[in-house]
């Protein structure tokens, strides 16, 4: 949630087709959330809407700290740095569940669709970046992309062992 807010701030600083997209990506992640929190468990809406609030809160700092300290200059490249930084951290959690794909040589808990719209939607904005001449767009950008074919290629290579009868939860609750 907060890598879309964080590139649309970049995007105010140098590109009207920025804000728009990752404006729009903002909204769909929004949905997803309201739908997710109005259909989860009681203790499970709590701990979401913490974690919403604390999203919200550091994104309202960065916007007053950008706004309130940097020029425009200086604000973009402050707001662009956070914004690499998030683009990469979103690109890369998918990549803690390697260890168990390896472990269990199963893709069970690493979806296709995602590892693939990962990927297309990286290289997608690692051209974007290469045309605009913009390493706040194409660094985090390429840097997905090689993970997106890190997921892939793992996704290729254990789907054909992977276990059909093997469904066991991915975290385990003692409660």
């Amino acid at each position: 949630m907060i890598s879309p807010g964080v590139a649309s701030t970049y995007s105010v600083c140098s590109d009207a087709a920025g804000v728009a997209v990752n404006s729009i990506g903002a909204v769909f992640q929004i949905i997803y959330i309201t739908l997710f929190v109005i259909y989860s468990e009681k203790g499970k809406k709590v701990k979401i809407s913490g974690f919403l609030l604390a999203v919200f809160s550091i994104f309202a700092v960065i916007v007053f700290v950008s706004l309130r300290f940097f020029d425009p200059p200086m604000r973009q490249i402050f707001v662009g740095y956070l914004s690499v930084a998030s683009l990469i951290s979103m690109f890369a959690s998918p990549l803690f569940i390697i260890n168990l794909v390896i472990q269990t040589r199963s893709v069970e808990y690493m979806p296709f669709y995602l590892s693939l719209s990962t990927f297309l939607m990286s290289i997608s904005f690692f051209a974007y970046g290469i045309f605009k001449y913009d390493p706040f767009i194409y660094v985090p950008n390429g840097i997905g992309t090689v993970l997106g074919a890190v997921q892939l290629a793992l996704y290729s290579y254990y789907r054909r062992t992977s276990r059909e009868d093997s469904r066991n939860p991915l975290i385990v609750s003692y409660a």
